[in-house]
């Protein structure tokens, strides 16, 4: 599994909107709205670095409203969250 960080600048009128459709978007896993410089930061969750390139390139870019996008790719995950999901798949 590979995780991106992708940082989203948004035209000031289309913060909303761009969420949304952010947030439909297959790979897309979360989308949060921040204060700062940023306007939105979204997690992108997929198999392989290909993927993200599909997800970022194809999708999130491609949404109108976007001024700009900076991604990030994690290399090692320390939430207790995700380490919990992990061992719990295929468990009831």
């Amino acid at each position: 599994m590979v995780t991106a960080i992708v940082f989203i600048r948004t035209e000031i009128h289309a913060i909303n909107d761009v969420a949304e459709a952010v947030a439909g978007i297959d790979g897309v896993s979360e989308v949060y709205s921040v204060t700062g410089d940023l306007d939105l930061v979204a997690m992108v969750r997929v198999r392989s670095l290909d993927d993200v390139s599909t997800v970022v390139t194809d999708g999130i870019a491609q949404v109108s409203g976007i001024a700009a996008t900076e991604t990030h790719i994690a290399f090692r995950s320390y939430s207790r969250h995700d380490l919990e999901s992990a061992f719990s798949i295929g468990l009831d």
